[in-house]
């Protein structure tokens, strides 16, 4: 045998080994075996570099140092997941998804492991990137690091032709969280607080030798590919034999009561785990009819989240302080005596407005019970009264804003006090900019949330646009900045030039004007300039835009303070009207309804899609009577069919979709 020969094969046995240690958890040789293996492996490779292979198994231990993390975008979009917290929540998920997909309709109910979310990219069986979630569209490239956990698979097991994204969860166990803040106690060291942050501070870290010491152990949950797959138990049950590590606890039903009565063993039983969970995963086990049922901008309408109820405890509320928002809001907070509440240590919960305390009677110095909602945001959930001081007084709301003095307003109809000091009240001066560069609008990069404050304090800026009047000697001298960084700074702000009209209408800060609000309203009247010129009824007429959008839309455009931040940032470049590829291409098909269903040869699904809308048709997710065609492809369920029929809806083919478009078979 040669000395590659050696080499490949030393490879492959040391791949397989890992796998039989750490997914089939059963060894056929001891760890000073498998030691000495690498060891001669390692020595092969250092004296014929000409061999390197990024994915041998002598990587993982590392070494790669990353001064900063570069941002990657996901193939595909990691959506969240929408949360239900009883049977009644997740009854009522069912009968959305029956409302679309009528044939039987199947579930799996998997673990929801708390750690940090990871997609791995594969390609020809490689592992060639992993990149966490971020903001679901884009992430930071931590593939350095997550080459050094064990159960992530460098080479799969087979033959793959095709990239495709595997997703999953990187934890850290309970045993290794304990042993690992054990040893930092012994060096003198601060123990960390609780698994799930350790885990995510780890794929952080800038030495990925140091990772490779972190027991961390990645969970994989999804790989949505139905060239590897044909369904999600398909994958539970199979993704092993690639070489994933998959978590064997889950269920398979079409029963939601069975289903829950899983998710109660486990909320019950979660302690016997070896990582900690915060929940399980319902989803659609079918992946076509997945399809079917899509997306809403937010989430997967084929999954949902159920979340265990959240840790309780008690504590001292020491005294209630006040936030001001970028739109006045006034947001009382409590500060308590620090409380240890599900592995981290609680300060502070909101107290969201006035008649909440009010309802409560929260006064300070009261002994509260708090809980985390959603096992993220601290609230209070009860008073003890039984420990409340004799001298204890009603707590009274403030009638000025604790940050500029202006008298306080509360609107009718409204829960909460405002500031109307709109160009005066710098937390609102610097809520606004801070909107304005936040991920989902402009997402100026070298420029964060600290750094705007930091800008506004300096009186270089009063809104976002003036950031880009700014200049190199003006940004250099703040605090923790330096030459290399304000360059960034500063090429960040020309580069959000290129961002679309949609999210720089969202930066803007419209209230009630959310993001997928923004895009309704940039794809309706493709320019600021027609919309804010547009009148009550003009407004209305946009889909989904109701009286309390335009009228806050109306009021907006009457601000000539407003008008001219706009004008300036026209004259600097910022986009304001759609691209021509958004734009209607016609509106041969505007007021029409269009159910799509199936597999097509032409389009993908979103292609046809955007098909439709681009010639003013709406795309609707199920049949009704006001239906106008059902475009029909390949696999479509029989159940559609039937039900078309009998509703009197026009069924036709993508072909007969596009003739429709250009005039030649006019069905209307």
């Amino acid at each position: 045998m040669n000395i590659s020969e050696k080499i490949f094969s030393l490879r492959k046995k040391l791949h397989d080994h890992n796998y039989r240690y750490y997914v089939l958890d059963d060894p056929l040789i001891s760890d000073y075996e498998f030691d000495m293996m690498l060891k001669e492996l390692n020595d092969l490779e250092k004296s014929n570099p000409d061999f390197f292979d990024k994915n041998s198994p002598t990587q993982r231990v590392g070494g790669e140092v990353t001064k900063s993390f570069n941002t990657s975008v996901h193939e595909t979009p990691m959506y969240s997941l929408d949360n239900s917290y009883s049977l009644e929540d997740l009854k009522d998920w069912e009968k959305r998804i029956k409302k679309i997909i009528e044939e039987p309709v199947q579930y799996t109910c998997e673990l929801k492991f708390d750690g940090v979310s990871i997609n791995l990219l594969y390609s020809n069986g490689e592992l060639i990137k992993a990149v966490t979630r971020g903001d679901g569209v884009k992430g930071d490239d931590v593939t350095a690091n997550i080459k050094t956990i064990p159960t992530v698979p460098l080479k799969l097991i087979g033959n793959f032709s095709n990239n495709f994204e595997a997703r999953g969860e990187v934890v850290m166990p309970i045993e290794g969280f304990n042993e690992l803040n054990k040893l930092r106690i012994h060096n003198g060291e601060e123990p960390f607080k609780n698994p799930r942050n350790t885990a995510s501070g780890s794929l952080k870290l800038q030495d990925s030798k140091e990772v490779s010491t972190r027991p961390l152990e990645c969970l994989l949950y999804s790989v949505e590919n139905p060239n590897l797959f044909k369904s999600q138990i398909d994958f539970l049950e199979k993704a092993k034999n690639i070489g994933f590590n998959v978590f064997q606890n889950h269920m398979h039903s079409d029963s939601i009561e069975e289903i829950f009565e899983f998710i109660q063993h486990w909320e019950k039983n979660r302690s016997e785990l070896p990582f900690e969970i915060d929940g399980v995963v319902l989803k659609v086990n079918d992946f076509y009819q997945r399809e079917i049922l899509g997306f809403t901008s937010k989430f997967p309408r084929w999954a949902m989240a159920y979340k265990f109820k959240p840790e309780n405890t008690g504590t001292s509320l020491n005294n209630i302080s006040f936030q001001v928002g970028r739109t006045g809001s006034i947001t009382p907070v409590a500060n308590l005596e620090p409380v240890n509440l599900a592995g981290t240590i609680v300060k502070r919960a909101s107290l969201h407005n006035a008649d909440f305390i009010e309802s409560m009677d929260i006064r300070v110095g009261d002994f509260v019970y708090v809980e985390k909602g959603g096992d993220i945001i601290p609230k209070i959930t009860n008073v003890d009264k039984s420990k409340r001081a004799v001298d204890s007084k009603k707590f009274e709301f403030p009638e000025y804003c604790p940050e500029c003095g202006s008298k306080l307003h509360r609107l009718e109809g409204e829960a909460n006090h405002y500031c109307l000091n709109y160009n005066g009240c710098k937390p609102q001066i610097i809520g606004r900019i801070q909107h304005y560069i936040s991920r989902k609008a402009l997402d100026i990069e070298g420029l964060g949330q600290e750094t705007v404050a930091l800008l506004v304090n300096a009186n270089l800026i009063k809104n976002c646009s003036d950031l880009y009047d700014l200049k190199f000697d003006q940004v250099v001298h703040l605090d923790r900045m330096a030459d290399k960084s304000a360059n960034n700074l500063l090429e960040g702000i020309i580069e959000s030039k290129k961002i679309p009209f949609e999210r720089v209408l969202y930066g803007l800060g419209i209230r009630y004007v959310g993001e997928t609000v923004a895009k309704k309203l940039a794809k309706h009247f493709e320019s600021i300039d027609n919309m804010l010129n547009s009148s009550f009824d003009e407004l209305i007429l946009v889909d989904e835009i109701g009286e309390k959008i335009a009228n806050s839309i109306l009021e907006f455009a009457l601000d000539n303070d407003n008008i001219q931040i706009i004008n300036k940032l026209k004259k600097n470049g910022v986009r304001f009207e759609i691209d021509d590829s958004d734009k209607n291409v016609s509106s041969i098909l505007a007021g029409k309804s269009f159910v799509i269903s199936g597999v097509f040869s032409n389009f993908s699904r979103d292609e046809l899609k955007r098909f439709i809308e681009t010639n003013g048709g709406k795309i609707s997710s199920s049949l009704s009577s006001k239906t106008s065609y059902l475009v029909a492809g390949a696999n479509m369920g029989p159940s559609k069919k039937l039900k078309a029929e009998k509703l009197n809806i026009n069924i036709i083919s993508e072909n007969e979709l596009t003739n429709l478009v250009s005039g030649q078979n006019l069905l209307f």
